[in-house]
């Protein structure tokens, strides 16, 4: 992690949030989840620079605590979606983004990852941010070769002190925001089946957040 930007994420965590509300729920909404998160600010002048992780932690529980679990979900999906679509065309250089592409998808996933632990202070502020095989091994041998068939488990991404649930209690994993970013991420590039699932959340009491990426 960076020391001079600690516990600062991204401003992708509340445009593209804003983005999704206009085109999901309308205006009106938008403007009822930032200022329920006391964020009307970034309405009139979105930031476009690193953002105090509080901000980001707020405006995400605010989107959970006023639009019905269903709409949340969807927001916050459709959010993630666009920041993966940011980050590949603007934070992925063109002949990376071509070379994980053609290559086999263990090694391919394996690079992604090491990319993403680099920067995770970006998105995971003074969280932490790991990937642990499920085979148990580490390495680009560990995520089984590439194959036709259903989807299986590959990867586990693990979040710890995860700002997008820090402080909030649920049944159910709630980080779709980050779930969703990292499905459009390795679907594309490391294999377009790729799907990512939250099977835990610290949102539930667990640990840390933990996301299965299967392919």
């Amino acid at each position: 992690m960076s020391p001079e930007v600690e516990g600062r994420i991204g401003p992708n965590a509340v445009t593209r949030v804003a983005e999704a509300l206009d085109a999901l729920c309308g205006p009106p909404a938008t403007d009822a989840v930032f200022g329920a998160a006391g964020l009307l600010r970034y309405r009139q002048a979105p930031p476009s620079t690193m953002v105090d992780e509080a901000v980001v932690t707020a405006l995400h529980a605010a989107l959970r605590t006023t639009l019905v679990p269903e709409d949340a979900a969807a927001v916050a999906r459709r959010a993630g979606a666009l920041t993966g679509d940011y980050l590949l065309a603007n934070r992925i250089p063109a002949p990376v983004r071509a070379l994980l592409r053609i290559l086999p998808a263990p090694w391919a996933a394996w690079l992604l990852v090491r990319a993403m632990a680099s920067h995770a202070w970006t998105f995971a502020g003074s969280g932490t941010f790991g990937a642990v095989a499920l085979s148990g091994r580490t390495g680009p041998a560990v995520v089984s070769p590439r194959h036709d068939g259903p989807g299986r488990p590959r990867l586990q991404l693990v979040v710890g002190s995860c700002p997008l649930c820090r402080g909030s209690s649920a049944p159910a994993p709630i980080c779709d925001y980050y779930a969703s970013t990292f499905e459009r991420l390795f679907a594309a590039l490391v294999s377009s089946a790729a799907r990512v699932h939250e099977t835990t959340c610290q949102a539930t009491g667990a640990s840390a957040c933990r996301f299965e990426v299967r392919w």
